[in-house]
């Protein structure tokens, strides 16, 4: 009898034991694969999402996008051409090494050196002419024309371990050798398509996560995506299909998280070259020039489109239609800039004015693991178009496929989002729509070789200016001449949705982040 008691007790005391330690571990389930876990390599939102976990930047963003100290305690404007960083003590990376003011050098200079970089972040150090250590935890960064956003910049780029990232390739933070950062967690392992394991850093210098383990499943298909919240296979997931939001929403054992995104979806094209390789006549044969090149043709494209049935029928409400790069009530929204009127016989107009009465053919791009309802939104648009004469193909990919060819201008018409990390309106203006220099750090994610001297003068201007009221009306100026140029097309903002079983809670962010140690 004492022996069964003993056994009886043992099994009790291993049933109550268990929910405690597999509540110990969170497993979330990702909608879109990474590229590498070089956090300076591709200046990709998933890419950046993860890095986060690993690594930290000088300056942080909460859920609402608002800046707030992380490696920094603080920062200041010294005079008009000066940034001082007050570096915060005591942090140590994750082997032990204590980080100061050399690691912020090391990697600031590394940024526009990594090599084949798909998306390079030097858009935002490329204004740092001069970087001076005052002491091992004062930093100041010198501009060559006076710099408003170095903090929001500071935002963006990860801070490597001097001593452990020299010389370190892409591959080497791949297999962990090199990934060695200051976040919450620690990298375990990098199993690319599947899986990202992290452990917690029970010596981080903030709150420490709620979880001694976390794993990051990349999980692309919704359906599954889904199943495995279900099934309790994991304990959270993002990018929640818009065909689930209502189920999801109705469930006790499930809790549904949304906010509105600054990420735009738009339209990038192929409006530089005299000859784009997607573009064809009716009959296939190439064309004689490249009908994007006239901002007729462009106009009809935007006027054949149209956004309130994707908002409503393919991203199911999840989404608020636009015409410009932010949405209402972020830094650098014009309300001089409104969602272009779907008008289909407005379209056939211009085409005809254009020289195209019969429309002409062409591929739309896009990726198919990306963004929330990438491909089913690539096949909307090409039915809308195809409704003014314009015959389009679409081509869905990998996203890790997707971006390498799109970075080699080798596609003429492209779906494409964008997430302002620094939550306002010159992010995309300089990424997506300055006229392509590596040097100044322009247009690194211009893929369709947009230029046009009057934005670049603006945008220059605004870059240059303190006085938030000025320069914010300079950036507008600069969003309406690229929009209405229509240098790229807007589409939509999309909502940020992420859902979680029972006992987890998310607060939801703007910059589309999920971060384990977040969750509560």
């Amino acid at each position: 009898m004492n022996i069964k008691r003993i056994a009886a007790a043992c099994l009790a005391a291993a049933v109550l034991c268990a929910p405690l330690t597999h509540a110990a571990d969170i497993s979330i389930a990702l909608g879109s694969d990474v590229t590498s876990m070089d956090p300076h390599y591709h200046n990709l939102t998933p890419n950046n999402n993860v890095a986060e976990h690993i690594f930290e930047t000088l300056v942080t963003k909460d859920p609402r996008s608002k800046l707030k100290p992380a490696l920094a305690e603080s920062w200041r404007a010294v005079d008009d051409l000066t940034w001082e960083f007050k570096l915060r003590k005591g942090v140590k990376f994750h082997d032990g090494g204590d980080f100061t003011a050399q690691d912020v050098v090391f990697s600031l200079d590394r940024v526009p050196n990594v090599p084949n970089s798909p998306s390079s972040f030097a858009t935002y150090s490329k204004q740092i002419t001069d970087k001076i250590i005052v002491d091992p935890y004062t930093i100041r960064f010198k501009t060559a024309a006076p710099y408003p956003l170095m903090p929001n910049d500071m935002s963006t780029i990860f801070i490597l371990s001097a001593r452990v990232a020299k010389g370190a390739t892409t591959e080497d933070f791949n297999n962990g050798k090199a990934a060695i950062g200051t976040g919450a967690f620690k990298f375990v392992r990098f199993a690319k398509g599947d899986r990202i394991e992290l452990a917690r850093n029970d010596a981080y210098w903030g709150p420490k996560a709620a979880w001694d383990k976390a794993t990051l499943r990349i999980i692309t298909a919704d359906p599954s995506r889904v199943a495995a919240l279900l099934a309790g296979d994991v304990r959270a997931i993002e990018n929640v299909p818009t065909a689930d939001i209502a189920r999801i929403a109705k469930s006790t054992d499930l809790t549904l998280y949304r906010t509105v995104s600054h990420r735009l979806m738009y339209i990038h094209l192929d409006g530089n070259r005299d000859r784009s390789p997607f573009i064809t006549g009716k009959d296939g044969k190439p064309l004689d020039k490249n009908p994007l090149k006239d901002v007729r043709v462009r106009r009809a494209i935007s006027k054949a489109i149209n956004r309130q049935a994707l908002v409503e029928r393919v991203m199911e409400g999840a989404a608020v239609t636009t015409g410009q790069l932010m949405p209402e009530g972020m830094f650098g929204y014009t309300s001089a800039l409104k969602p272009e009127p779907y008008d289909v016989e407005g379209a056939r107009k211009l085409l005809a004015e254009a020289g195209y009465p019969d429309g002409f053919a062409m591929t739309l791009h896009a990726p198919n693991d990306r963004y929330v309802n990438d491909e089913q939104i690539a096949q909307a648009i090409a039915q809308l178009l195809a409704r003014v004469g314009i015959v389009t193909r679409v081509e869905a990919m990998p996203s890790s496929v997707y971006f390498t060819r799109a970075s080699k201008l080798e596609f003429s018409f492209m779906l494409l989002g964008w997430a302002a990390d620094t939550a306002e309106v010159s992010s995309p203006l300089k990424a997506l729509l300055a006229t392509f220099s590596p040097e100044k750090g322009m247009g690194t994610a211009n893929r369709g070789r947009y230029s046009n001297t009057k934005m670049d003068e603006a945008l220059t201007q605004a870059l240059a200016i303190v006085d938030d009221a000025k320069r914010e009306r300079l950036l507008q100026q600069a969003t309406e001449i690229a929009v209405s140029d229509l240098g790229i097309i807007p589409l939509y903002h999309q909502h940020n949705l992420w859902a979680a079983r029972k006992g987890v809670t998310y607060a939801p962010r703007t910059d589309e982040r999920t971060l384990a140690h977040e969750f509560k």
